[in-house]
C-alpha cells in the first residue's frame, strides 16, 4: 500500500529565483569545499566591494551594480548576506516590472521633464555667465 506524498511547491518556488540566485546555491556547496584561506579572500573582496558600493551611493559610481555584486560573494559564505541579496533582487525586479509597466504618456511627460530641466541648466550657464569648461 504506497501512499502518495503532496506535491512539493518547491520546484515552483525555485523556478521564480533569477538564474543569478540559481547558480550560487549551487556553488555555495563547492565553495564550501575550498582551502581556508581562499573562502578568507572570498570575504574580504566580497567586504571590500559591498563597503565601496556602500560609499557609493553618495559618491559617484554604479553602487546599485557594486553592492549586489558585494552580497552575491558574500552569500557564498553568509545567511544574512544571501537574504539581502534576494531582497535586493527581488525589488530590482519589481522597479523592472514598473517600468516596462508604463504608459506612453508617462514616457513622453518623463522625456519632456528632462529636455526642459536640460534647457534650463543651458540657459543659466549662457545667462549666468556659467563657464561651460572649467578655466
Amino acid at each position: 500500500m504506497a501512499t502518495t506524498d503532496p506535491p512539493n511547491p518547491e520546484p515552483k518556488a525555485d523556478l521564480r529565483k533569477p538564474g543569478i540566485v540559481r547558480r550560487l546555491e549551487a556553488q555555495r556547496t563547492r565553495h564550501r569545499q575550498r582551502p581556508f584561506y581562499v573562502r578568507v579572500v572570498y570575504i574580504v573582496v566580497g567586504f571590500t566591494l559591498l563597503l565601496g558600493g556602500l560609499a557609493m551611493l553618495v559618491l559617484p559610481g554604479p553602487a546599485f551594480v557594486v553592492i549586489p555584486i558585494g552580497l552575491a560573494i558574500l552569500s557564498l559564505e553568509f545567511v544574512w548576506a544571501e537574504g539581502l541579496l534576494d531582497r535586493a533582487l527581488e525589488k530590482g525586479e519589481i522597479a523592472r516590472q514598473k517600468a516596462a509597466a508604463t504608459t506612453k504618456t508617462q514616457r513622453i511627460w518623463t522625456a519632456l521633464a528632462c529636455l526642459l530641466g536640460a534647457a534650463a541648466l543651458l540657459a543659466w550657464a549662457l545667462v549666468g555667465d556659467i563657464p561651460l569648461v572649467p578655466v
